[in-house]
């Protein structure tokens, strides 16, 4: 929970400037002692398996929210942890002097992934409590349960890998619109929306429903701005020149899902994670 006025004026006063200035739109905010501490005892942390370790190689965790403005005293909210590769980070990050809202996809999810990794998720947090004794679980699930959090009580949201799902026809024509509105109305004015996800490179012929897992910048940023967010910067931190984005099972062919099993693995392997675009938004003041 971001305390006194002063900082969130110096907050407010940084995403101003990157906004302002194109040769600021990849820089990092630098991260207050405390928080580089939370944040560097929570990657490593022995509640974190081998395996999501692996990837913090692929997913930059400190990097990534270090650009986004991250805070240890912060109320944060993360979208769709699916089965908590982040919330591994931001809980545990956040325990002592912030707080955590999970928005799950809801205990109906369309997709039986999605109910394996909620299963998985509440597992998690009931096995080993103590990192995640700040986390609240709530839902968004299109198109009724929209309240990520109390209205206008989060300094930041997140969401990791998600938004190409809300563009396909699983949850209905709206549901990018909805989750968008959802975010804005979580956020405090000044809040700041925090977006990664599979870059797909010329926005004039990508697949309008992403079907590939792929989504161009230039769609995510006009559907923040409808929902009324200002654009704040991008990061190249998680891009990946490796990727061609033509896979024949999208980007589910590359790690860590491998779709194709062993076929050309080690290619796949190579290549690495996907090529992912790193977003930053702000909330108006005065919204």
């Amino acid at each position: 929970m971001v305390t006194g006025h002063t900082v969130r004026l110096g907050l407010l006063g940084y995403l101003l400037a990157v906004t302002i200035c194109p040769a600021a739109t990849n820089a990092e905010a630098p991260l207050d002692a405390a928080t580089a501490r939370a944040l560097d005892a929570a990657i490593a942390g022995d509640h974190r398996s081998d395996a999501n370790k692996a990837r913090d190689r692929y997913r930059h965790p400190k990097e990534t929210l270090a650009f986004f403005g991250f805070r240890s005293d912060m109320t944060v909210v993360e979208v769709w942890p699916g089965g908590g590769w982040y919330t591994e980070i931001l809980a545990p990050a956040l325990k002592d002097k912030g707080k955590l809202y999970a928005a799950q996809y809801g205990i109906n999810p369309p997709f039986a992934y999605q109910r394996q990794y909620f299963g998985t998720f509440m597992v998690k947090l009931g096995t080993d409590p103590e990192p995640y004794r700040a986390v609240s679980v709530t839902s968004l699930d299109f198109p009724y349960e929209l309240e990520l959090a109390p209205r206008a009580s989060a300094d930041m949201v997140l969401t990791f890998r998600n938004v190409h799902n809300w563009l396909g026809e699983g949850y209905g024509a709206d549901s990018a619109r909805l989750g968008f509105v959802a975010m804005f109305d979580a956020l405090k004015p000044g809040g700041i929306l925090g977006i990664v996800d599979h870059r797909w490179p010329d926005p004039d012929n990508e697949d309008p429903l992403a079907e590939n897992g792929y989504v161009s910048e230039d769609r995510v940023i006009r559907a923040a701005e409808e929902a009324g967010f200002e654009f704040a910067g991008r990061s190249d931190v998680n891009r990946n020149p490796k990727d061609t984005h033509d896979h024949p099972q999208g980007v589910w062919t590359l790690p860590p899902t491998l779709a194709l099993g062993e076929q050309d693995r080690d290619r796949y392997l190579e290549i690495g994670e996907s090529d992912r675009f790193t977003l930053k938004f702000v909330k108006p003041v005065g919204e």
